[in-house]
């Protein structure tokens, strides 16, 4: 019997021990749609919180929670009803639809499938000889089309709008920078975070919670003046880095660049100073939460796969079963988002730059005879003057002739130079309006959970038994400590130990009671499910000189202290925020080695 892959394991025990599993089984399911059960769903909310507070509560940033339905022209105006497509390709037998740049990149030594047109990739598929997955009919031959990946829906009955349920959470913060803007006062840099549900009708949703359709995001955009504002690096210079640049991929002898996040945004490996602060703090925050650092990176993106609205991009990676996963993306985005929402929408997109002094500056100015455009053009004629004005500010030399063109709705309008009033006027100004350009750092918080799960995945041999455990980090497991009283028949052990569970959860840890089976099954089954600490409450804790104590095994090293009662909230809570070790613990009081 072949020895199970890595995600195998992981799936099994994801399952068995309620971290997710497929959706609608009683129905037959659907693939990319995943339920999380207890455990999962605790983990998971633990990593979200662990990521508010590192990125809005310690950056000082803004949080809201926008609908996950838009209407059609916020989508128009993003770009992605044109720009949002994979690559299909679909089985003339059995008509099953496959992503054609994941067929290759699994049959060939091509990493970067997605950078190839609709056309290469047909030849490659049909150069490797490629067969469907499903049947084994040849695909050589098929058309390979852009398929986009976004979920259509109605908004309303009848005559309803159309509206579509949101690739990414990122618009919902751009629609709403003219009123959020006014929440920061105006004030460049500042930052806006969202954590929520994003949709995309994958072609081929595989690996688990990897690639599915329906996931979570949590994203920050940073709002910054391009000509004014810097991030501080100080916090983050030292920071240690993985980095796999562009330049590197694509050289015959290419190789990672080992280096720091000061010496990477130094010597232009990393070109924006900002998107270097973020993967500096994205290192740290994932090494905290427990993403094993020897199996992890942050690729820079080749020209090919870059997003539309982005002009550079960073991916940190992680491997697994090996594989590299994007788990999350670092991308500068510049004005496109907020220019484009600007020329589609009647709002504001920029902001004030006040100046240091006010400026006198010559401007060129219109004030156009509506007595004339009016019976001349009739309605379109307030549409005429919006586009003088703007003509004169753009090309002042276009009222140098006798006669002005100008474009209204696809239609041309000429107008005598002279009806425009056009002249050319001196204007003190305290500031002007900028657009700012945006930095996006874009985490997947289901891909961070199975990364958590794979790198946590631990095998040993305890007491000549195997055992399997889930080494999480306490910031993260969904349970902080499990309680048993050694055994169940006598009632001043299960009376403590309950007393011991109400304390706990009043101080805010998450406890789980267990008073069933062996005391050595009980810790099996809370490593398993990866809970750090255990509590054993025994008779020996009870009969002693002083205070009541009971002992804390630790789940990886299975180490056991003896600890007082009334110090345990206090300890696990310490640990829980990163402020203690356990081997700080193990220090301080009684080690217990046989228990």
């Amino acid at each position: 019997m072949a020895e199970r892959t890595e995600g195998e394991r992981l799936t099994e025990l994801a399952k068995r021990r309620g971290y997710y599993f497929g959706s609608s089984d009683a129905y037959g399911g659907v693939a990319g749609f995943y339920t999380y059960g207890p455990q999962g769903a605790a983990l998971k909310s633990n990593v979200e919180d662990a990521w508010r507070d590192r990125f809005a509560v310690q950056e000082g940033n803004m949080e809201i929670d926008a609908p996950t339905i838009m209407p059609e022209p916020v989508f128009e105006a993003s770009g992605h009803l044109d720009g949002f497509d994979d690559m299909l390709v679909e089985c003339a037998e059995c008509g099953e639809s496959h992503r054609a740049d994941h067929l290759i990149e699994d049959n060939s030594d091509l990493e970067d499938a997605e950078t190839l047109s609709v056309e290469e990739a047909a030849e490659r598929i049909a150069d490797l000889g490629l067969v469907c997955p499903n049947c084994g009919a040849d695909l050589a031959g098929q058309s390979v089309e852009d398929f986009n990946l976004m979920f259509e829906t109605n908004i309303g009955p009848g005559s309803s709008t159309a509206g579509y349920l949101r690739p990414e959470t990122a618009q919902g913060i751009f629609v709403e920078f003219p009123r959020i803007k006014e929440y920061a006062r105006n004030r460049l840099p500042f930052g806006v975070t969202q954590v929520g549900r994003a949709y995309r009708n994958e072609i081929s949703p595989r690996k688990s919670i990897v690639r599915t359709r329906e996931f979570t995001q949590a994203e920050l955009e940073q709002f910054v003046d391009p000509e004014r504002d810097e991030p501080d690096l100080s916090s983050v210079e030292d920071v240690e880095v993985l980095l796999y640049p562009a330049d590197e991929q694509q050289a015959d002898d290419g190789d990672y660049v080992e280096t720091t996040i000061g010496a990477a945004v130094e010597d232009g490996i990393v070109a924006n100073a900002w998107v270097g602060y973020f993967l500096g703090v994205a290192q740290e925050w994932y090494e905290r939460i427990g993403v094993d650092v020897d199996r992890f990176r942050f690729r820079q993106h080749l020209p090919g796969e870059l997003a539309h609205y982005s002009s550079d991009c960073w991916d940190a990676e992680s491997e697994v079963d090996g594989d590299w996963i994007e788990i999350a993306g670092f991308s500068y985005r510049s004005d496109y988002d907020l220019s484009k929402h600007a020329e589609h929408a009647d709002e504001d997109f920029t902001v004030f730059r006040q100046y240091d002094e006010p400026k006198t500056v010559e401007r060129a100015v219109v004030d156009p005879d509506m007595s004339v455009l009016g019976p001349e053009f009739g309605g379109a004629a307030g549409g005429v003057k919006q586009a003088l004005e703007t003509l004169a500010e753009r090309d002042p030399d276009a009222f140098d002739a006798d006669e002005v063109t100008v474009e209204v709705d696809g239609e041309s309008y000429a107008v005598d130079t002279d009806v425009t009033n056009f002249a050319v006027e001196e204007q003190t100004e305290s500031g002007e309006h900028v657009t700012p350009h945006v930095v996006e750092p874009s985490f997947g918080v289901d891909r961070t959970v199975y990364t958590l799960l794979a790198h946590a995945y631990e095998e040993d041999e305890v007491d000549d038994e195997e055992r399997t455990y889930l080494s999480l980090a306490p910031a993260v497991a969904p349970r902080d400590v499990g309680v048993f009283p050694l055994v169940s028949n006598v009632d001043e052990l299960v009376d403590l130990a309950e007393d011991i569970v109400d304390d706990l959860r009043t101080a805010g840890l998450s406890v789980f009671y267990d008073d069933s089976g062996s005391i050595g099954r009980r810790y099996r089954r809370q490593d398993e499910v990866g809970t750090p600490f255990c509590i054993t409450v025994d008779r020996d804790g009870l009969e002693g000189d002083s205070e009541t104590t009971v002992t804390i095994r630790e789940r990886d090293s299975g180490r056991q202290v003896r600890v007082p009662v009334d110090a345990l909230a206090a300890e696990l809570e310490s640990v829980r925020a990163d402020d203690r070790t356990f081997a700080d613990i193990a220090a301080e009081y009684e080690e217990v080695t046989n228990a």
